[in-house]
């Protein structure tokens, strides 16, 4: 039962999170055509890898881990194993993925070298069971984030409250939320790699699968042969202290778009004093707060959730700045809360990736079960960050009433890995703040960390930059990676995902298979709540 408002401002379990579990060898996984039209048309094959609910008890209740393949396309002599891949999250999908990085990587060689592995971690998406909870929690208009009246922050209480019961409010559900944190997943991977028959795993983490990473080549180091972490999370700051640096974060890459708009005034009508249209910003958001456009369902809350995906990447601007021109200077929202409802489905169970998010991060490791401890920090950073930070608090609400208790996170360190990784980070990430990077490739000294040099894109790589793309296959292709260079800074600099031109008419493409679509049209149709907040 949750202890919200108790004394005690952390909850935590005593155990350490990497308390050994009891041995358990996974049943052979039995493969399948796939039900997806996109994992069919790349050749996939599906099935379940079986796995305990709790590593503890590895005779008891089973859980089924959702598992798609596409075989490599290289002469056993060239074959390099199964490569792993986790979209982030936590509570991401990444049982697609196999269908598209290989298409990613700039030429066949690299790709072709392995057996691509996609997984819906236990609780996600076609893992059975799933965990859905309130599909319409993100019906708009919702109450405005900032809690100005008491009112308000009665409301977003309430619905923390209700939502973090609904999470618990049936056996299954409340079994499942005690087993779904970092670790159990970790281990998860370790019972996969054992069903696809392979000594050591080769590995591609984005955002929170960075985390994923670093925890299981801390625990097995002698399994992880390539790694490769793009948007690294920073393990001293999991998860609530995370979210603080975001709210920081946010509040300079929201001032980079509206710069950027600033700069195209020909194009968007705003005006070119950056300052200025940020206040605007604020205004619009105050008068939807009171009077929601677009028939009454975009509110703040939902201008500010679109804009935010402009703070995670510069894929959509051309098409978020249009609209939100659109907005400020006829009135016109539908294309705006279109984006919105695209990106917040509100049908059975679309709540799957925001609940799982939840339930790992709530359970991961220690966070304030008190509201006012939470006020309090929150009205601090509004002060100055208001762009992101009740946003983000809200978002974040349900874990003060998590009826799981936390626990303490692993120490995450590479002081016993032997083999290199490769980390890729923009200077002014968003999601995960590039000084985690700098952290991590410390705490593990084979790593190489290339810089996105001054870029605002949070994990992406492999979206045509060849500087980085091309380290990335080669390590993949050879092992071979940039010297390690002395300091605390990176071993290689490369451009940053550009910042689109909105002058120049996008390039014309015919259909494309799904297996070749580009990362950044994937990434720019992902909504940025299955990324780490």
């Amino acid at each position: 039962m949750a202890v919200a408002g108790t004394a005690l401002g952390l909850a935590v379990v005593a155990a350490p999170a990497h308390a050994a579990a009891a041995s358990y060898t996974p049943p052979a996984i039995k493969w399948h055509h796939c039900a997806g039209s996109t994992l069919a048309h790349a050749g996939a094959r599906c099935g379940f890898l079986i796995v305990p609910l709790d590593y503890a008890h590895p005779g008891g209740r089973k859980i089924k881990v959702a598992v798609s393949r596409v075989r490599h396309t290289a002469s056993a002599r060239h074959y390099q194993g199964v490569m792993i891949v986790n979209p982030g999250g936590p509570g991401g999908s990444g049982l697609d993925f196999p269908a598209f990085m290989p298409g990613w990587l700039p030429g066949h060689a690299a790709a072709g070298a392995y057996d691509w592995i996609g997984f819906d971690p236990r609780g996600v998406g076609a893992s059975r069971p799933a965990l859905s909870c309130d599909p319409r929690f993100f019906s708009a208009p919702r109450p405005a984030y900032r809690p100005s009246t008491p009112a308000l922050h009665h409301a977003w209480v309430t619905r923390s409250k209700r939502y973090a019961a609904a999470c618990a409010n049936t056996p299954t559900k409340r079994a499942l939320i005690k087993h779904v944190r970092t670790i159990d997943t970790v281990r998860d991977l370790d019972s996969l790699r054992v069903a696809l028959h392979r000594s050591r795993i080769n590995y591609y983490g984005f955002s929170y699968g960075t985390y994923l990473g670093q925890v299981y080549a801390t625990l097995y180091p002698n399994r992880v042969r390539r790694f490769v972490w793009d948007g690294t999370v920073n393990p001293h700051r999991v998860f609530y202290k995370a979210n603080q640096d975001q709210d920081r974060a946010f509040q300079r890459t929201f001032n980079i778009f509206f710069r950027w708009l600033a700069k195209y005034d020909s194009v968007f009508h705003l005006g070119t004093n950056a300052h200025a249209i940020a206040n605007g910003f604020r205004a619009e958001v105050k008068k939807l707060d009171t009077t929601p456009a677009a028939g009454g369902k975009l509110g703040g809350d939902e201008l500010i959730d679109v804009l935010t995906d402009a703070g995670y990447y510069v894929y959509d601007w051309t098409t978020i700045g249009k609209n939100y021109a659109d907005l400020i200077n006829s009135g016109d929202g539908k294309a705006l809360l279109t984006t919105y409802q695209q990106a917040n489905p509100t049908g059975p169970g679309d709540d799957n990736s925001y609940a799982m998010y939840l339930a790992t991060q709530c359970t991961d490791a220690p966070w304030p079960r008190s509201q006012t401890k939470l006020d309090a920090d929150n009205t601090r950073l509004d002060a100055t960050y208001d762009y992101f930070t009740w946003s983000n608090a809200w978002f974040n609400g349900p874990c003060a009433y998590w009826h799981a208790k936390a626990h303490r996170p692993v120490k995450v360190t590479g002081r016993k890995l032997h083999v290199r990784i490769l980390m890729i980070g923009e200077t002014y990430d968003a999601a995960t703040p590039y000084p985690g990077s700098l952290v991590v490739r410390r705490l593990f000294p084979t790593a190489r960390l290339i810089e996105g040099l001054n870029g605002s894109t949070h994990a992406g790589s492999l979206s045509g930059v060849s500087c980085t793309d091309n380290t990335i296959a080669r390590y993949l292709l050879h092992g071979t990676l940039p010297k390690r260079v002395a300091g605390n800074r990176a071993d290689k600099v490369c451009p940053p995902v550009p910042q689109p031109d909105p002058t120049k008419a996008p390039a014309r493409r015919t259909a494309a298979p799904a297996a070749t679509t580009s990362a950044s049209a994937f990434r720019a149709a992902t909504p940025a709540a299955l990324l780490l907040r």
